[in-house]
């Protein structure tokens, strides 16, 4: 990179720095890479950072063998990293399909990326991806939660980037001389986000005036926000499954204390759903008798008494 630094990349490297600044010298970093232009920008810039603050850096391309030629997208994208300066590796999965296979692929490529245990795994997603994570939980009704898109920290899972927007990070590209695929499912409409990405969010930029993906983030940020405040609070209370107790509580606080318990239990939190939570919430506010609300996960919420538990579904023989 020669003259003047694009202020896509200072940016871009002050972000980085910002999510890692609680890891020490040598803390070890994995960047989930898949060759899009967004995952290239991320390790242009980590790698910038990572060689002033003396992290250990590798590159891994989760091959999800979903598409014909996935295999020399991935090789494509290690040379690249390689040309950067960082170690690469490829690790190539079997995608099951349990959840759909949007979420069967998330889940194997999570795996893939934790494999190594490192202290940090960085992922670039942009404000653009946030604003669609949005607009996905607000279709589907999921409540709060969902509107609340994607924390920039949630455990050893970092994204640097959801301030960006894609166009920063193909001129983050651009500034390095990457070359970056274009994964055709992002255009495929079979593919709700898809088409959230390529038909709604334009309609929405010319019906409001512009400035959506950026009103929408900054939304999920506060929603965030407050609903950290309310998870503490459900976190506190000291008799989660005592009825007295959940009926004293404020209806949000009580929601995400049961959430809570449910999951504590065994419950799939993939699939536990507001309408799983609101069922349990009967079992408190409006019980006549019933006895039993089945749970994803083989569990199954109970109330004998003034007391709620979770027990285990017997499998069908």
């Amino acid at each position: 990179m020669g003259g003047a630094l694009d202020p896509a990349v200072a940016t871009g490297r002050n972000l980085v720095r910002a999510a890692l600044a609680d890891l020490g010298p040598g803390s070890r970093l994995v960047i989930g890479v898949s060759g899009g232009a967004d995952s290239l920008a991320l390790a242009a810039v980590t790698g910038f950072v990572a060689d002033r603050a003396s992290y250990e850096v590798t590159a891994v391309i989760v091959d999800h063998q979903l598409q014909p030629g996935s295999a020399a997208v991935a090789a494509v994208a290690a040379e690249q990293i390689h040309e950067l300066g960082m170690e690469a590796e490829i690790i190539a999965v079997d995608v099951g399909r349990h959840g759909g296979p949007e979420a069967a692929a998330r889940r194997a490529r999570h795996e893939a990326l934790r494999r190594s245990m490192p202290d940090a795994v960085l992922l670039g997603h942009t404000l653009d991806d946030q604003a669609e994570t949005v607009l996905l939980g607000l279709g589907r009704g999921s409540g709060p939660r969902s509107i609340a898109g994607m924390s920039p920290a949630d455990g050893i899972t970092r994204r640097p980037l959801l301030a960006l927007r894609r166009v920063d990070t193909e001129r983050i590209c651009r500034a390095h001389g990457l070359s970056w695929w274009n994964d055709p499912h992002n255009a495929d409409p079979a593919y709700r986000r898809s088409r959230i990405r390529t038909e709604l969010m334009p309609v929405l930029e010319d019906v409001l005036g512009g400035g959506v993906a950026e009103a929408l983030a900054r939304t999920a940020d506060q929603v965030r926000a407050d609903g950290a405040w309310l998870d503490e609070l459900a976190a506190a209370v000291e008799a989660p499954l005592d009825v007295p107790t959940l009926l004293a509580l404020p209806p949000a606080v009580r929601s995400r204390t049961l959430r809570r318990t449910a999951l504590q239990a065994g419950a799939d939190g993939s699939a536990l759903t507001s309408t799983h939570l609101a069922e349990i919430d009967r079992l408190v506010t409006s019980w006549h008798g019933q006895r039993r609300i089945e749970l994803p996960g083989g569990l199954a919420c109970v109330r004998l008494g003034d007391s709620l538990s979770y027990v285990r579904t017997p499998v069908a023989g």
